[in-house]
């Protein structure tokens, strides 16, 4: 059973509730999400929903991977697939596969995203794929002993633990979000 839309929309309705001055920033988003057109499905288009988590160590470390298509680091992530039946529970999967961390040592922080970004995906012919866009919703997990374990070799190239500011330059505004989260349940 796939992740329904409207536990997409509500996830974003949620974090919109947080975060309410990025409502222009996902307002073409919004609109695609009110046309209800199945958005776990990869094979959405012109937009489907992706996954982040955003795991932090302690109080001063967020894990990273090496994303291989991109080549940058970024936080473990993907996109939903069919046996997922949260979206918290897709990012903890995708974390998981990514870094091979312990899913017994992984707590979430929320059950509202702590980012979601609307961006452009390019054609990718090898993969049947049009231009589209992901809407990628991110979730914030803490670990106390979540080591890396051994990683997802097809789709990352390496997993390690990063300083919060070391992080926050490599991948943006998101470190600030898991930090804020943090705070939120502390």
């Amino acid at each position: 059973m796939s992740i329904a839309d409207s536990k997409i929309a509500g996830a974003v309705a949620g974090y919109l509730d947080r975060y309410p001055d990025e409502t222009a920033l996902l307002a073409e988003a919004i609109q695609l999400l009110g046309r209800g057109r199945h958005f776990a499905s990869r094979r959405s288009f012109p937009m489907h929903v992706t996954v982040g988590a955003l795991l932090m160590r302690g109080s001063a470390e967020v894990l990273l991977v090496g994303h291989r298509a991109y080549g940058i680091p970024l936080q473990p992530g993907g996109h939903l697939e069919p046996i997922d039946t949260t979206l918290v529970g897709a990012a903890v999967r995708e974390l998981v596969e990514e870094t091979g961390v312990d899913r017994d040592a992984v707590v979430s922080m929320s059950e509202v995203p702590v980012y979601i970004e609307f961006g452009a995906v390019p054609a990718r012919s090898q993969k049947d794929e049009p231009e589209h866009y992901h809407l990628d919703l991110g979730y914030a997990f803490s670990t106390v002993a979540g080591d890396v374990g051994s990683v997802q070799e097809s789709e990352v190239t390496s997993a390690a633990w990063y300083p919060l500011d070391e992080a926050e330059r490599l991948v943006g505004r998101r470190i600030a979000r898991v930090l804020d989260a943090s705070v939120r349940i502390g």
